[in-house]
């Protein structure tokens, strides 16, 4: 795929943008290098039987822990409720 103007200008509608008549040219010649370089990337072959999870996950566990977390939070605040903040009013 080349992008020549005709092309350019209906990317332009299409994404409705105004590209300014001084820079088409510049970002007409980027986004072709763009283009080339996803080219590249695409032409790359890979084993298509290797798994992103062969080697397992890295994560951690996920065990439940009882926290006072949030207890320790509240206390600092300057007023709580049930668990929750309190906050003044601000919408009328």
């Amino acid at each position: 795929m080349f992008i020549d103007e005709s092309l350019l200008s209906k990317l332009e509608k299409l994404a409705m943008i105004k590209i300014p008549d001084n820079n088409k040219e510049s970002f007409r010649k980027e986004l072709n290098q763009i283009i080339e370089k996803m080219n590249i990337l695409q032409d790359i072959e890979t084993d298509s039987d290797l798994s992103i999870q062969s080697h397992g996950t890295l994560l951690r566990d996920d065990v439940p822990i009882n926290s006072n977390i949030a207890k320790l939070i509240l206390n600092q605040a300057p007023d709580s409720q049930d668990g929750y903040f309190i906050v003044p009013k601000i919408i009328e």
